[in-house]
């Protein structure tokens, strides 16, 4: 079971840093760059911090989710225990970001289903990386 979780927390880093490296070239494709770019100034008209008065500039906002997920995913994939941890912490919270941002957007539920299904994963690597060892019934 152990070696199914790392192969989920390695797939998972992999897949937020493709995701990043979408959002910082346009090497990869140049169309989904752009749309993401596009999005992105969407993304900062309903920053949650936009209510204590900060709104980033979207291009800016585009470069430092992305740089988070690069550098996130990698961790997540290849770091020792802590720094996975920390990371798995982080993509959680940017998910949650990703979910709120399209809520307040009013998407379609089904636009939300990407990032719920990436934050319900990172959860489960969460829980059962802190899920208490067995003990045999009888010593």
């Amino acid at each position: 079971m152990a070696a199914a979780f790392t192969a989920l927390r390695v797939l998972l880093g992999l897949f937020f840093l493709l995701t990043g490296a979408v959002k910082l070239t346009e090497l990869l494709s140049a169309d989904l760059h752009r749309h993401m770019k596009s999005q992105f100034v969407q993304f900062a008209e309903v920053f949650p911090l936009k209510e204590v008065g900060f709104t980033p500039e979207p291009g800016r906002y585009l470069e430092v989710v992305g740089w988070v997920e690069v550098v996130a995913g990698l961790l997540l994939a290849f770091g020792p225990q802590l720094l996975q941890e920390i990371s798995n912490f982080i993509l959680s919270v940017i998910m949650i970001g990703a979910i709120y941002t399209l809520l307040a957007l009013r998407e379609p539920l089904a636009m939300c289903a990407p990032a719920t299904l990436c934050l319900g994963l990172l959860l489960l690597l969460n829980i059962r990386g802190h899920a208490a060892p067995t003990k045999p019934k009888f010593e």
